[in-house]
């Protein structure tokens, strides 16, 4: 655990969806599977605490995002949001918009790798929370749409206007935005979605291991920089790699690399 911890102790319990968390594997899972597991105001808020706490827990190294059931995510749900906003004033609802879209900038700004495993449709801020995971694997059931037009809202909600035109490109970017319409596992994997995969579990199993048993510093570093240099110009991301790299090459695991190379064996990481 970071030493580095204010008054507030590391919350024991979240009631809006299942967290565990094994060898360094956090796994959160949606549970409200009779709705698609839809979103409700207080799973938006408890996502938002759980990731800004998860970098300070010191026993996670890998975030995993799962729906129960039959879907993913189906983004919001029509009554218990949709309907509760109808009723609110400009200043709540903005509000409202601001903690959404700080649940994909706490995604976006986590140190921790973050998985997302697309069982079902993903869709709306489902299919956002999507983007803003670092790893994206496709069941061969899995699908894509970005629905907020079809409500009468923008496209561009929760920094999807941001995140996926970096993604897939502008031009596509645009075409699901504007239009709203199903992406299936197939396409979605041939636009730069996500990568279809026939044993979801399997292989979100293996992606996950891989990630925890492996370098952590390394894979938190290069995240924390390609997440930077997104706005920067060539010059500033490269003194920034330049640093960074410096700083690395004192660590622990990079020590570990060495004296495993010399003595003929694997790399025991620590993440430090």
């Amino acid at each position: 655990m970071s030493p580095f911890r204010a008054s507030a102790g590391i919350t024991p319990h979240w009631d809006h969806f299942d967290l565990d968390v094994t060898d360094g594997v956090a796994t959160v899972t949606f549970t409200r599977p009779e709705k698609l597991n839809a979103l409700t105001f207080a799973v938006y808020a408890d996502l938002r605490d759980l990731v800004a706490e998860l970098p300070h827990r010191g026993d996670a190294k890998v975030l995993v995002l799962r729906g129960s059931g039959r879907g993913f995510c189906s983004g919001g749900d029509v009554e218990e949001i949709i309907g509760e906003l109808r009723a609110m004033a400009p200043a709540e609802l903005l509000e409202f918009t601001r903690m959404t879209g700080a649940v994909v900038r706490a995604l976006r700004e986590c140190p921790l790798p973050v998985l997302a495993a697309i069982n079902g449709v993903a869709a709306g801020a489902g299919s956002v929370l999507a983007l803003a995971a670092d790893f994206r694997l496709l069941a061969p059931t899995a699908s894509f749409a970005f629905l907020f037009t079809r409500v009468g809202l923008a496209g561009a909600d929760m920094g999807s206007a941001y995140l996926l035109p970096r993604l897939i490109g502008l031009g596509r970017a645009t075409e699901l935005l504007i239009l709203g319409d199903r992406i299936d596992a197939a396409r979605a994997e041939h636009l730069g979605l996500g990568t279809l995969v026939d044993d979801l579990d399997t292989a979100t199993t293996a992606l996950s291991r891989r990630l925890a048993d492996g370098p952590a510093l390394a894979y938190s570093a290069t995240k924390v920089l390609l997440t930077r240099e997104q706005d920067m110009d060539l010059g500033s991301a490269i003194e920034l790699e330049a640093i960074t790299q410096a700083l690395l090459m004192k660590s622990t695991d990079h020590t570990e690399f060495y004296a495993a190379w010399q003595a003929g064996r694997a790399p025991v990481w620590t993440g430090r």
